[in-house]
């Protein structure tokens, strides 16, 4: 028996609707509710972990093996979601922060989608594109379910691609689109992407020239900034009611945990890493240094937070009483990615791609040579 898979290009990625944020917004919320009535599996036996990672030595053994450096890193994300996407996959991608001197992106990343059954390849497909728009939907689709009513003043930390991404999204479920304000360690970076998130977004956007200015005020934070130093937001500049989405590192104080509500992109996911900074405490620093959860998995760790239930976002959509109780409640949402968000957004850029008939088909054999 013959096995094809489609394989998809950037280009082609793009045709198939890959930028389409208010659609991957609703993908994902599609995605977060299979979560939370458990139809998905990620790695391990615990079925929760982020992935499979090559961790270079400091020192080379060889001559061949890589060290370790800034951002260097292999990565496997497998990930099965049923309803109706009903697929495993793959997301596999090689980092390293020096690429960027090659003219390269930092990371280079694929998606493999596979049939259930069989395990036989379906699509083989660039994933630089959408794993951004995949990461940036999350903060929308939190957005939809943690905001307080009426919010309308958005504060944008990080002025990059997955800030792009980030806000593209949360203006697609704010309740009311009132104001952006930007900030960046670059000011020329946030004028530019002000200028350029103006043409797309309803919504008056203008650059801010003190971090502060990003969080007083604001009803929603999202914090996208990449770097080694988390992003510290003081306690004095948070108000009431405010909804904090950690995408990229974010340093709040432990009064401000213990004070707010703190939900997860899927706590059982970071419940691993917690796991693994206490198994691998020499690896401590590198295990949780730039993470979102950073600050909370060290209180953690530490014992200085007690380990109570913690919720997931999945659990507040199919269970809405567990959501926000009021409008004066403080709300941080962590998220560290996973590899079902690559699955879900995959599989309809896929769909998309065979109803257009876009990309090329590939053949692994038309009768195996062994079976």
């Amino acid at each position: 028996m013959a096995v094809e898979f489609l394989y998809l290009d950037e280009p082609d990625m793009v045709k198939a609707g890959v930028l389409d944020v208010k659609r991957c917004v609703k993908t994902l919320d599609e995605m977060f509710c299979l979560m939370g009535k458990r139809d998905y599996l990620m790695g391990n036996p615990g079925e929760n972990s982020h992935g499979i990672m090559l961790w270079f030595p400091n020192e080379k053994r060889t001559e061949q093996m890589p060290v370790a450096g800034p951002d260097r890193r292999f990565m496997a994300m497998p990930a099965f979601l049923g309803g109706r996407f009903n697929v495993c996959g793959v997301k596999w991608y090689g980092s390293n922060m020096e690429n960027k001197q090659k003219g390269l992106p930092r990371s280079i990343l694929t998606v493999m989608l596979n049939d259930v059954d069989t395990g036989a390849p379906i699509a083989l497909m660039s994933a630089n594109l959408l794993s951004s728009i995949r990461t940036g939907s999350v903060p929308g689709v939190a957005t939809k379910y943690l905001q307080k009513k009426n919010a309308g003043v958005v504060g944008v930390v990080g002025a990059g691609v997955i800030g792009r991404s980030s806000l593209m999204a949360i203006a697609e479920t704010i309740d009311q689109k009132q104001e952006v304000r930007v900030y960046d360690i670059s000011p020329k970076k946030a004028a530019a992407f002000c200028a350029e998130m103006r043409v797309s977004l309803d919504i008056e956007i203008h650059p801010v020239s003190k971090l502060e200015e990003a969080v007083r005020g604001c009803n929603v934070v999202s914090v996208a900034a990449a770097g080694a130093v988390p992003v510290n937001l003081k306690d004095e500049w948070i108000e009431p009611g405010t909804l904090i989405i950690a995408t990229g590192a974010v340093d709040l104080s432990r009064g401000c945990i213990r004070n707010s509500r703190v939900v997860f992109d899927n706590w059982k996911m970071h419940e691993e890493w917690l796991d693994e900074m206490r198994r691998f405490p020499e690896l401590r620093g590198n295990l949780c240094s730039g993470h979102p959860s950073e600050s909370i998995l060290t209180m953690l760790q530490d014992g200085a937070l007690a380990q109570t239930e913690m919720l997931s976002l999945g659990d507040i959509i199919v269970n809405p009483g567990l959501g926000r109780v009021s409008d004066d409640e403080t709300i941080i949402f962590f998220t560290g990615g996973m590899g079902i968000e690559d699955v879900a957004w995959g599989k309809d850029i896929y769909d998309e791609a065979v109803r257009q008939r876009i990309g090329k088909k590939m053949s692994l054999w038309n009768t195996p040579h062994w079976t």
